[in-house]
């Protein structure tokens, strides 16, 4: 896949049909090339982790997607939890049905909020960062470069940075459902008189298979679109250091559109139920 190519010019639309006729062309043309360089990608993690090098540099890149986001992961899935427990708790006080209060916040947080917020979250710190410094050296032709070298810019930039969002998005997942499961049953015992044991009894005893296999497929193909993003753009940036802070700006706004589509229809593939 050849990532470096000359700049196209078009006349400006003298039409209004024809600027929208342009854009949705555009549109589609930037959605395939994204999930062109997804699959590409991920084809070339087997070779990623068969050269030292390249693996150093998938090491590098988990560190960057997993380590340095722990600190923000744990501070939204915490007060996530909290917020969902406070908010349904006192739902249920009104039907005195406080017991139902661990089912609750467990389900919502494994079956989408988890994955929903850790999505955000890199989305926020890796695919923006992931969009910048491959914009960087889109502009100062250090892919071109590489091109010219006979190497790879899919398989030496885009596939360490795309693999290690698909390992560390559903372990993110998990850790931040977890301790937003933690700080509901706090706020459930602090204010609404809700025993911990009987909290973590109620939401152990409704997560389910299905749920959490759900939740960790979400995170996973999460990861996967964010990266997927944050490299097109990055590999697309073009006028300099004022196409780097769009790209940027766009690579953190496509991911937050296509993690609420995409969160959408896995829910309704595997949770709707078709009547006759």
């Amino acid at each position: 896949m050849r990532i470096t190519r000359e700049p196209s010019y078009e006349d400006a639309p003298k039409w209004q049909v024809e600027a929208l006729r342009r854009h949705v062309v555009t549109f589609f043309a930037n959605v395939g090339h994204a999930g062109r360089l997804a699959v590409e990608s991920l084809a070339c993690l087997p070779g990623v982790l068969a050269r030292g090098d390249s693996r150093a540099s998938l090491v590098r890149q988990l560190y960057v997607a997993g380590i340095r986001t722990l600190p923000v992961i744990s501070v939204v899935g915490l007060f996530t939890g909290m917020i969902l427990g406070l908010q349904v708790g006192l739902a249920l006080s009104q039907f005195n049905q406080e017991s139902l209060l661990g089912a609750t916040v467990m389900l919502t947080l494994i079956r989408e909020m988890g994955p929903f917020v850790t999505g955000i979250c890199l989305s926020a710190c890796v695919g923006s960062a992931m969009a910048a410094e491959l914009g960087t050296m889109t502009v100062n032709d250090e892919v071109a470069a590489l091109e010219i070298m006979s190497i790879s810019p899919v398989k030496y930039l885009a596939a360490p940075r795309i693999g290690a969002l698909l390992l560390m998005s559903p372990i993110l997942a998990f850790y931040a459902c977890v301790l937003g499961v933690v700080g509901g049953g706090l706020v459930g015992y602090t204010q609404l008189n809700v025993p911990f044991q009987q909290y973590m009894a109620s939401a152990i005893s409704i997560a389910g298979v299905k749920d959490l296999f759900v939740g960790l497929l979400k995170a996973t193909i999460f990861g996967v679109v964010i990266g997927a993003v944050g490299c097109h753009e990055g590999f697309t940036t073009r006028l300099g250091a004022v196409g780097v802070g769009r790209a940027t700006q766009r690579s953190v706004i496509i991911s937050f559109l296509l993690i609420l589509m995409f969160g959408y229809m896995v829910t309704r593939m595997f949770y709707f139920e078709f009547s006759v």
